[in-house]
Parts: C-alpha cells; sequence; structure tokens
C-alpha cells in the first residue's frame, strides 16, 4: 500500500537516488518543473544522486547537460551502470588483474581507476568479462566476450536492458546483445550494475557518503523513477523507498495493475511532489477508498473500479490502493474495467 508523510518528502529523506530520462530530462530537453523542485529540495536539505543504466555517457557530459538546466550537479553525483560495473568487477577480482571491456571509452576508463588491467581479447585470459553497449559495437567484440566466458572468465553486464530509444525509434539495447553471447555460450551474466538490480542504488550510498564514511541508512533513502520494470522494481529488491513520477513512462493503468515488486511507495505527478506531504489513502467500507477529497469505489460483483474525479492524482492513489488490495486476497485485476484518467 501507498505510504503518507507528515513532512514533505525532501524533508522526509536525506538522500535521493534520482533517475534520469523521463525524470530529469527527455534527451536533449528538460522536464517540466524538474530543475526547480530539484533545487528546492536540496534547499530542505536532501542529498541529490543522479542513476543511469546508460554505460556510454561520460559523468562530466551528463553533468554539463544538467548544468545546462541551472542544477548544481558534479561529476561524482552522476552514477551511471560503467561506475558501478567497474567497482562491482573490482570486488571479485584481485587487483591489477585483467579484464576485458566490451563497451563505451567511459565503461574501459572506470575499470582502469579500479586499478584493473584491460585485456586486448580472449587470447589475453582475462579472469573476468563485462559487457556494455555503444552504437559502434561489432560482432567481433561480441565474439571475443564469448570466447572469454568459454574459457571461464567471469561474465558481468552494466544492464539488461532490451531496447534502447534512438532517433529513428527503438532499437535493440544491451540486454539483447547479452542475449545473443547467453545463446552462443549457455552462461548467465552472474551480475548486472544496471536497474532493475539494486547495485546502483547500494554503490550510490556508498559513493554519496565517501571513503570512511558511514552512508545513509536505507530508510531515509528514496529512489525516483518513471518506469516501474527498473526504477521502482530496483527499489523494491533493494528494500527502498519509492516514488514514482508520471513525466515518463509510466502510466494510471501500468501504476493500478502494478505486481507487488513494481509498486511504488508514493505517486507523484512530477518532481514538485518532492516538495509536497504525502497523503493518507484509507478504507472507508467494503471496496471504497479515499484520498483527500477523492474517492475510488470497487464494485467486486460489477467488475468495475470508479473514482470521483479522473483528474485527480489522489483518486489515482486511492484507485492503486483498491486494485493492490483486491489482488494481494486473490482477485483477477484484468476482470476489473478501470477508469481512464486525465492527469
Amino acid at each position: 500500500m501507498l505510504k503518507s508523510t507528515d513532512k514533505p518528502i525532501a524533508e522526509a529523506y536525506r538522500l535521493a537516488l534520482l533517475d534520469l530520462d523521463g525524470v530529469v530530462y527527455r534527451g536533449k530537453n528538460p522536464v517540466e518543473h524538474a530543475a526547480a523542485s530539484i533545487r528546492a529540495a536540496e534547499r530542505l536539505g536532501m542529498t541529490i544522486e543522479y542513476t543511469t543504466n546508460n554505460s556510454s555517457r561520460f559523468q562530466r557530459v551528463v553533468a554539463d547537460q544538467l548544468r545546462g538546466f541551472d542544477l548544481d550537479v558534479e561529476p561524482h553525483q552522476v552514477i551511471t551502470s560503467s561506475v558501478v560495473a567497474a567497482r562491482m568487477v573490482a570486488r571479485h577480482v584481485p587487483a591489477g588483474a585483467k579484464v576485458l571491456v566490451l563497451g563505451a571509452e567511459h565503461l574501459r576508463e572506470e575499470v582502469v581507476s579500479q586499478g584493473l588491467t584491460l585485456a586486448d581479447g580472449p587470447e589475453d585470459d582475462p579472469v573476468a568479462v563485462i559487457q556494455g553497449w555503444y552504437p559502434q559495437m561489432t560482432w567481433q567484440e561480441m565474439a571475443n566476450v564469448s570466447f572469454a566466458v568459454e574459457r571461464g572468465a567471469m561474465y558481468l553486464v552494466t544492464n539488461r536492458d532490451l531496447t534502447i530509444p534512438r532517433e529513428l525509434g527503438i532499437a535493440p539495447g544491451c540486454g539483447s546483445m547479452i542475449q545473443a553471447v547467453i545463446n552462443a555460450t549457455g552462461v548467465e551474466p552472474v551480475a548486472s550494475a544496471g536497474k532493475p538490480e539494486s547495485a546502483m542504488y547500494d554503490e550510490a550510498r556508498l559513493l554519496a557518503a565517501g571513503d570512511g564514511n558511514e552512508p545513509v541508512a536505507k530508510e531515509l533513502c528514496l529512489a525516483i523513477g518513471d518506469r516501474l520494470d527498473t526504477d521502482i522494481e530496483a527499489g523494491t529488491r533493494g528494500g527502498y523507498d519509492a516514488l514514482a513520477v508520471l513525466t515518463g513512462v509510466t502510466n494510471p493503468r501500468e501504476l493500478m495493475l502494478a505486481p507487488a515488486h513494481l509498486r511504488p511507495t508514493y505517486i507523484v505527478k512530477d518532481l514538485r511532489g518532492l516538495l509536497e506531504v504525502q497523503p493518507a489513502v484509507t478504507r472507508n467500507g467494503d471496496g471504497v477508498w479515499t484520498c483527500g477529497n477523492a474517492k475510488a469505489t470497487l464494485d467486486k460483483t460489477a467488475g468495475t473500479l470508479t473514482v470521483s474525479d479522473a483528474t485527480s492524482l489522489d483518486a489515482l492513489r486511492a484507485a492503486c490502493d483498491a486494485m493492490w488490495d483486491f489482488a494481494d486476497n486473490g482477485g483477477d485485476p484484468e476482470a476489473i474495467a478501470l477508469p481512464e484518467f486525465a492527469l
């Protein structure tokens, strides 16, 4: 069920683990109200770490883009899957060990920064392989990953996103390329740095704290994103509260039908929600749920869910709790006619 707060979210949590695409920007363009809300949240004491499955863009490049939105961002605040992957492999292999890298220069730099040695190919007998994604990757590079994995190298990947949006449409992502290596070798990666694994959030906590300092407690960290199957799932897997924004992929229907592992702790329209107290959802009677002045009514006999105001975010919150409770008690969510929200 959704949680409520007695203070603005930016005061209730100390560290925001903030997704980028669909939350802060869409490609080159800023998301409405995002930058101003982030600046206001920081003034209230919230620390911001930006987390992204992208393994090809340098931290400094992302930070420069965010500064262009008038945000005060240092490169170390941008946690990419390359940063996480390099730190992960460094924990599993000896210092100076040879690692074969398939990925952009950012990933290669991160591996070297962890005191590891770049292997030229499978002939170098690398102890580990990290597979990432970049537009110029070749068949030979993927074959080299397969050869190294077949020789026994530990297999790690930056993320398992099956698709990636490009200028001309949807293209195969890192996960599709990984599947080709799995098909060739029969070997599954031992770990993935990207969401929906929680490793990115765990590493972000450590990096935000700095060497030798105690990281912010999990209950004071908030995962924020627009995708239930990456950002929110990574939060639930890792034991973090999670906030879903409606400025990207996630839509009301997806939220109402979300299984337990994809459910956020809070739902907001955009990042202005960081500055707001989150209202409680209460059950008033059989099938009736209220949030603020809005109401959702689930009629199991008729197979319908109705709301008092389809333009109200509070109505969506009430509707989500109604549907989640129904599903958790053995109901079939797909059998319910859901309201069409216009938020």
